[in-house]
């Protein structure tokens, strides 16, 4: 299963002036936030956590929210997503990868997932 999703910038800085703090709670945890330091990357961010949900076929909504995909990096700096249990064991998940990028004002993700296999 595959998402993508493409946000711009100038959207999350906008965001951000609007609802601050309190706005980057409602789409981040706590540990993402503190990596978040700079608009790129929080677009970034945006876009992976969306690009998670349509590779899972649902969007952000009743099933999967903003804080059942969790955002990391790995020792190189390298962006890594986990899945909250409930949603790991719903959707049957045994593996996801993610890409993002960002350029000219606008990040992109991409999300790839494997299904435990039967």
């Amino acid at each position: 299963m595959i998402g993508i999703d493409l946000v711009s910038i100038e959207r999350i800085e906008a965001f951000i002036a609007k609802h601050g703090q309190r706005g980057l709670e409602r789409f981040l945890l706590p540990e993402e936030i503190l990596l978040a330091n700079k608009p790129e990357t929080i677009a970034g961010f945006w876009a992976a956590k969306e690009a998670c949900s349509k590779a899972l076929g649902t969007g952000i909504g009743a099933e999967v929210g903003f804080h059942d995909i969790r955002l990391f990096k790995n020792p190189k700096g390298a962006p890594l997503l986990e899945l909250s249990p409930k949603v790991k064991e719903r959707f049957e998940i045994d593996s996801c990868a993610l890409s993002i990028t960002h350029d000219k004002g606008f990040a992109i993700a991409v999300v790839a997932m494997e299904k435990r296999r039967a």
